[in-house]
This record gives structure tokens, sequence and C-alpha cells, in this order.
């Protein structure tokens, strides 16, 4: 999935383990990995191991954030809970480390994966679940077009607590003025000489019901 600003392909632990481990480090304070199910971790070694033994299935299926002018990968998401059979999928394991968030590459790059989910796979329903406690999480995906729909109470476990689980959605329905926002706030026009964007994406979504 090619834009300007970043592609987005699938991980190869190969190829992308040792950039987002230097990208991650980043991240002194370890924050981007408080509400990951995974990490941190201490090592390349045992950074690649766990992609070898958890990103290369179908389900999740995993992909590396790839920033269009360097080459090198600054963060990680994933399809998952793929349930083509009644045209449902989510969008999560997402961590971005600090280079990639708040960038124009990130909001793309999930563009990137709601065009290809809609437009090119057919699915109607693309779903964002988070930690309820996690506030950027759920301020993303309000700023990404996702309507909020609830909380489930202790949906899960992870690192040794409950977790009451946020639930966000886009639906085909939603998605032309969604995806008409997106592409509206990429154009190059939006952005100035210096790269900051002159009107913010919340300018051009529709209002949430």
């Amino acid at each position: 999935m090619r834009g300007r600003a970043c592609r987005v392909e699938p991980l190869d632990p190969n190829r992308h383990a040792a950039d987002l481990f230097a990208a991650n480090a980043d991240d002194a304070d370890g924050r981007i990995w408080t509400y990951m199910g995974y990490g941190p971790f201490a090592s390349l070694d045992g950074y690649r191991d766990w992609m070898l033994s958890s990103c290369l299935g179908d389900d999740p299926m995993f992909h590396a954030v790839v920033n269009a002018a360097t080459g090198r990968a600054e963060g990680v998401a994933s399809y998952l809970r793929i349930e083509p059979a009644v045209g449902v999928i989510e969008v999560g394991n997402i961590c971005f480390s600090p280079r990639l968030q708040r960038t124009a590459a990130a909001t793309e790059a999930m563009y990137l994966m709601m065009r290809r989910a809609f437009d090119e796979l057919g699915y109607r329903r693309y779903e964002w679940k988070c930690d309820a406690l996690n506030a950027p999480s759920r301020a993303a995906a309000k700023r990404l077009g996702f309507q909020y729909e609830g909380i489930f109470r202790q949906a899960t476990l992870y690192k040794g607590r409950n977790r009451d689980t946020a639930w966000f959605a886009i639906t085909d329905g939603d998605w032309p003025a969604v995806k008409a926002a997106f592409e509206t706030w990429l154009a190059p026009e939006n952005f100035d000489a210096g790269g900051a964007q002159v009107k913010s994406l919340a300018a051009f979504m529709p209002a949430a019901d």
C-alpha cells in the first residue's frame, strides 16, 4: 500500500526488525508499550524472536509502516479478527514509534489500510478497539473517523490486569465521507512549505452520529 509519505507492507522480521527496534528506542520511557499486549523488548534479538513467533500468520496480519523519505520502518499495525464471510475486519496492534507519531505518514498509513479494506477487499465494517483507559488511542480513533460504540467491561486480561475495551467502527456507509476527508487532508495543498498542515483532519471529517 503506497502513499506519498509512507508505504505499508507485510512485516518481515529480517528486513524490518532492526529499523523498528531503533525507532522504538527513541521512546526512552517505554510509554508506547503501556497498552500493548506485548513488549517492551530488551534486545533486538528478543524483538525479532517475538516477530518470528507471533507476526507471520494470517490473523493477525502484521504490516510495517515505512517512511517513504528514508526507506526505514517506523511503526507496526495489523489487520486482525478477519471475518470475510460477514465483511468485518479490525485494525490493531498499532505501535508507532516517536518518529512516526503525529506525522502525515502515520495518518496516511491508517488511510491506506482503510482504503484497502473497503475499496479493494469489500469489507462492510472496519473496527478499532482499545483499552478504555487509553485516552490517546480513543482520541486517535475519533480523529480518524471512527464512531464510538461503547465499552465492553472486563473484556480481557493482559499484563496482569483487567481490560475494559472501548469499541469504535467505520461502516461502508460511513466510508465515502471519511475517505473524502482523508483525501482532502492529505492533498499537497493542505501542507505548507515546512510540511505543517493548513487545516486539521477534523475540519474535513463528517460529524459523528
